[in-house]
């Protein structure tokens, strides 16, 4: 679950923050300190879905105003995908739209 958590975080942050002409965010990258796999990794021992949830929503607010907010297509999408993730009350239910998340992000980066 920490690797399908920092891909979707790393997904969003390059939404947000990669252009042309720089060079691309990496997981070792500074920006991804705050949500790289050993952050996750604790808080998915501690059973924390809220904290994920937090860490999370942060990326994926940057992602959806990256894709021109809910008044666009792809953001309208991304917000939908989102409902079941913030729905979501234990580990287990994090998982499916995590996955869907993520491959959507993957499909429009």
């Amino acid at each position: 679950m920490e690797l399908l958590l920092e891909t979707v975080a790393l997904f969003c942050l390059k939404l947000a923050h990669e252009t042309e002409d720089s060079s691309p965010i990496l997981r070792d990258d500074p920006i991804m300190s705050d949500y790289e796999r050993e952050v996750f990794g604790l808080l998915v021992r501690q059973g924390d879905v809220a904290a994920i949830q937090l860490r999370v929503n942060q990326c994926l607010a940057l992602a959806l105003n990256a894709l021109g907010g809910v008044d666009k297509p792809l953001g309208r999408e991304l917000q939908r995908l989102s409902v079941d993730f913030y729905d979501a009350q234990t580990l287990q239910q994090l998982e499916a739209p995590l996955l869907l998340l993520q491959n959507y992000l993957k499909d429009i980066y």
